[in-house]
């Protein structure tokens, strides 16, 4: 025996009325819904309030007259604001508990056709999350020439295929907007891309702060940036991209710089200034390297992002300012909680969201789709197509996958290196002669801890970030000479000879090749990874 077809649904004020002037003027969907021959309703849950009450019974009466098999009962349901979105999800929620539902014998459709579109969206909430075990049925208007016809009617099954549709073109904007998070570069790494999938939830979803660890150049603030896009892009943020390297804010004109000040507040503030913070209102303020703040502006910042307001240099009133927050670094941010260089207050907002990004040593898969990039970057930028004839691409990767390639500076190195290569590529083919020219450059920059971060560079590409903060500068500058030596040298041996020339002339036997391998091991290395596998 086939189950008994129950409809819930609210009446239409206006279209059940018969009110409106167009192609809908005599179409009443409530009453069209049992007009259908091939779709016969047992029973219909007619939802109104006090003011439609008299309207609900004439719309029951006109049902009997063209349905006589269809039992109509009325809901009482007295909204103050059916566009208060709490409101009405409260109430139909509150229906949806109270009424019994007999799935063994009933089937039910609930009517999205009329009603508020706060009250659409709530019955496809509550059909979705099975506090109605109900599909959906939409129904449309029949073409004018077709006056005295119901209509049509569409039923939406949750769970069926066209659901799953739906669901599969969220999927391939989720994969869109992952692949947007990494400018469309089709990288091999799968930590990377797992880490690149979180931070798109994360980004879509939440406007909490996030924290961007990783190494100079490893692609902090090309990320930030692209999340600003993304969020731009899904209409979740409407004002700038305010983006700050911390490591140049010093001084008394941090304060300034990032919270502003007023006319007069000190010496040379000859008029008002907005600061950065103002500036992000509406957006997101992305700050670099923010472990390089001062106690002062470490304790203001965590103010303005759990508040979103504080004063400005000199000012006696608040400034409200409601950005999202980015931070980067490269260090480990608990060691420096740790030795009371930095707020442990403020990390611990930061920390909700944590990503850490490896460096390019680390992603060497990545590095010939990223070669491709760079290569499509200086086209855009210059105006040029530059491409790698086979045998000069095959040798570049080769010792750019290599472990003698550190990579110290990571992708401002790639990028550099391609830039070179395409700047000298004869008549736009980059060629073996002028790869090979570019892989002793290379060799030469970080064999002596060059590029613009110098031995720190090098020593974070060898130590990592996090195990670099944990040394002492005094130490960090003797390593860096150190690895500078090991990288000149031809082998361990030659490496301590030269380090240890002054003190092996007093002795008359000395390992220095030994003396110089449990140099390395205190910090964690040693010879193959210092010399790049030399």
């Amino acid at each position: 025996m086939p189950k008994r077809r129950v409809v819930i649904g609210f009446i239409g004020t206006t279209m059940d009325a018969g009110k409106l002037d167009s192609r809908w003027e005599r179409w009443r969907p409530t009453v069209a819904l049992c007009q259908h021959e091939d779709m016969l309703v047992d029973r219909l849950e007619l939802i109104h309030d006090t003011h439609s009450a008299a309207l609900a019974k004439r719309v029951a009466g006109d049902i009997q007259a063209v349905s006589p098999d269809t039992v109509v009962r009325f809901n009482l349901m007295n909204l103050r604001n059916a566009w208060d979105f709490q409101e009405v999800f409260a109430a139909m929620l509150d229906f949806a508990r109270a009424y019994d539902f007999d799935t063994e014998d009933e089937e039910y459709l609930v009517n999205i056709t009329t009603g508020t579109h706060v009250i659409q969206i709530c019955w496809f909430l509550l059909a979705e999350a099975h506090y109605l075990p109900a599909r959906l049925l939409q129904l449309t208007p029949p073409k004018r020439w077709e006056a005295g016809h119901p209509g049509g009617y569409d039923v939406i099954d949750l769970d069926l295929s066209r659901y799953d549709r739906i669901a599969t073109r969220f999927e391939a904007e989720r994969v869109e907007a992952a692949s947007f998070l990494k400018s469309g570069i089709a990288t091999r790494n799968a930590a990377f891309n797992r880490m690149i999938d979180q931070i798109e939830q994360v980004a879509v979803r939440s406007k909490a702060p996030l924290l961007l660890i990783g190494p100079t150049g490893a692609g902090k603030s090309q990320l930030a940036r692209r999340i600003y896009d993304l969020k731009k892009a899904r209409h979740q943020v409407e004002g700038p991209f305010v983006e700050v390297n911390c490591a140049t804010l010093r001084g008394d004109g941090a304060m300034s710089a990032l919270f502003g000040h007023v006319k007069g507040a000190f010496t040379g503030a000859l008029q008002d200034r907005a600061g950065l913070l103002r500036s992000a209102d509406g957006g997101i303020l992305f700050l670099d390297e923010i472990g390089e703040l001062g106690p002062d502006e470490q304790a203001m910042i965590l103010r303005a992002v759990e508040e979103k307001r504080f004063p400005p240099v000199g000012a006696d009133r608040e400034v409200a300012s409601d950005f999202q927050l980015i931070a980067g670094t490269n260090r480990d941010l608990s060691v420096d909680v740790a030795r009371g260089r930095f707020r442990e207050d403020l990390l611990a907002r930061l920390n909700l969201w944590t990503f850490t990004l490896p460096g390019l040593r680390d992603r060497r898969e990545d590095i010939a789709p990223n070669l491709e990039f760079e290569l499509r970057r200086h086209a855009e930028r210059e105006g040029v197509q530059i491409t790698f004839n086979r045998e000069a691409r095959d040798r570049y990767l080769a010792f750019a996958t290599a472990p003698e390639a550190v990579w110290s500076a990571n992708f401002r190195d790639l990028g550099a290196s391609i830039t070179r290569m395409a700047t000298f590529a004869p008549s736009g083919r980059i060629n073996e002669a002028v790869v090979e020219e570019e892989i002793e450059r290379l060799k030469r920059t970080w064999s002596r801890g060059g590029g613009e971060d110098g031995g720190e560079a090098l020593l974070a590409g060898l130590l990592g970030p996090e195990r670099l903060a944990q040394i002492d500068l005094f130490d960090r500058a003797q390593l860096a000479a150190v690895v500078g030596v090991c990288r000149t040298s031809s082998s361990l041996s030659a490496a301590g000879r030269t380090l240890f020339a002054a003190s092996r002339a007093q002795k008359t036997s000395a390992n220095d090749a030994d003396r110089l391998r449990k140099y390395l091991a205190r910090f964690g290395l040693d010879w193959h990874a210092v010399a790049g596998g030399a």
